[in-house]
């Protein structure tokens, strides 16, 4: 999920009342397409139902709690090192599940780095919203992907999500308007995606999301990212590495409006698309 800021001193209206991991789920995470995705697949790989999954840089566990509503057989363990966006996940996300829902989840304050020390083996292991990102040489990504890979069940998968292409290594901002969600009574509001800094030498890129308001508040860098832009050769070079078999790259397909439709497929080519997502699928 990121760093988390402090609320901007100069908030106010619609800013100060505002709730930033509310606002965080709705403009950046699509959990019910996430979760229909690793299900699909993992699938149509192993010919059966993953029910075991992990969810690592959990956050507010938003994704595991997806995940145990699919179906009563699914188990979830969220790992993260911030206690905040869990505590959080658990007053609200975790909270709006049925008790038996609540039962089949486990959000952990642990180090990705070291695994899950319960030594259960998962069926999937979820790195999503670039969060391994934060792990900016190839000594500790590699000792990631080797604990990711120690996890696992024998026939396991790996899933990641990527994006990419020539804007990602800009300095720019992006907006997109939120709808209100009026069965919540939450506001709309703009979503600003801020490439604050990158460098070219390092890889190093700064980021932050900002929420701006109808009545012009706004939260500032209500959370900050401080990654390396990596790309998908070195990410799939360092997963063979790490031991596993086999890395595929699942391609968005074209809207035919220069935009991405939501379908993902397995692909050994891309195209040079200013900007893009894929996700990566690891298997043993």
């Amino acid at each position: 999920m990121g760093e988390r800021t402090g609320r901007d001193k100069r908030a106010r209206g619609a800013a100060r009342a505002a709730d930033r991991y509310d606002l965080y789920q709705r403009s950046v995470q699509c959990v019910e397409a996430e979760i229909g995705f690793v299900d699909h697949v993992f699938r149509k790989l192993r010919g059966r139902r993953a029910t075991l999954l992990r969810e690592d840089f959990c956050g507010t566990g938003n994704t595991s709690c997806e995940w145990v509503r699919r179906r009563r057989a699914n188990r979830a363990v969220g790992l993260d090192i911030d206690p905040g966006p869990m505590a959080w996940g658990l007053k609200h996300n975790l909270a709006a599940l049925t008790e038996d829902q609540r039962s089949r989840i486990d959000l952990r304050k642990s180090d990705v780095l070291h695994g899950d020390r319960s030594g259960e083996k998962f069926d999937a292991v979820l790195a999503m919203n670039f969060s391994y990102w934060c792990f900016k040489t190839r000594p500790t990504m590699l000792e990631y992907f080797g604990a990711v890979r120690r996890s696992l069940a024998p026939d396991g998968v790996f899933f990641l999500d990527f994006y990419g292409g020539s804007d990602a290594m800009k300095e720019l901002q992006e907006r997109r308007r939120v709808a209100a969600d009026r069965k919540a009574g939450s506001p709309g509001f703009t979503y600003i995606w801020d490439q604050e800094r990158y460098d070219p030498i390092t890889g190093d890129i700064r980021c932050s999301i900002h929420f701006r308001f109808a009545d012009g508040s706004e939260i500032k860098r209500a959370f900050r990212y401080d990654w390396r832009l990596w790309t998908l050769p070195e990410l799939c070079d360092i997963l063979a590495d790490a031991g596993f078999a086999r890395s595929t790259v699942y391609w968005e397909g074209d809207d035919g409006k220069g935009g991405g439709n939501g379908v993902f497929r397995p692909a050994r080519h891309g195209e040079a698309c200013a900007a893009y997502i894929a996700y990566v699928v690891a298997e043993m």
